[in-house]
């Protein structure tokens, strides 16, 4: 009994397995990848929650990037448009009319 190994199969042994090699991955600039923005809460509960959206770009392709900047934009637009809406403080008094008349 001997330990030697048929011709055909030593060349084969000797060859790696490509499937078995692990291939190095490509770069791939649609991937996803975080962006790495930092955002600074501002104080204003949905103006902070909008800013928060935008890290779901960090798990999206590039092609899903677009639904979430104009979601936020959306976001950020109605609230500004709900300072508008929102009664302030009281201005000043309008003037009354002065009826002066003068004696001539």
């Amino acid at each position: 009994m001997t330990d030697s190994v048929p011709e055909g199969q030593a060349a084969e042994a000797a060859e790696p397995d490509p499937v078995a090699v692990p291939a190095e991955p490509e770069y791939d600039p649609a991937a996803p990848a975080p962006i790495d923005v930092p955002r600074t809460p501002t104080g204003n509960a949905e103006v902070d929650a909008q800013l928060d959206r935008l890290a779901d770009v960090d798990h999206l392709a590039t092609d899903g990037h677009l639904a979430v900047y104009e979601d936020v934009h959306r976001g950020l637009r109605d609230a500004l448009t709900a300072l508008d809406t929102r009664p302030g403080p009281p201005g000043p008094p309008a003037p009354s009319p002065s009826y002066h008349q003068s004696r001539s």
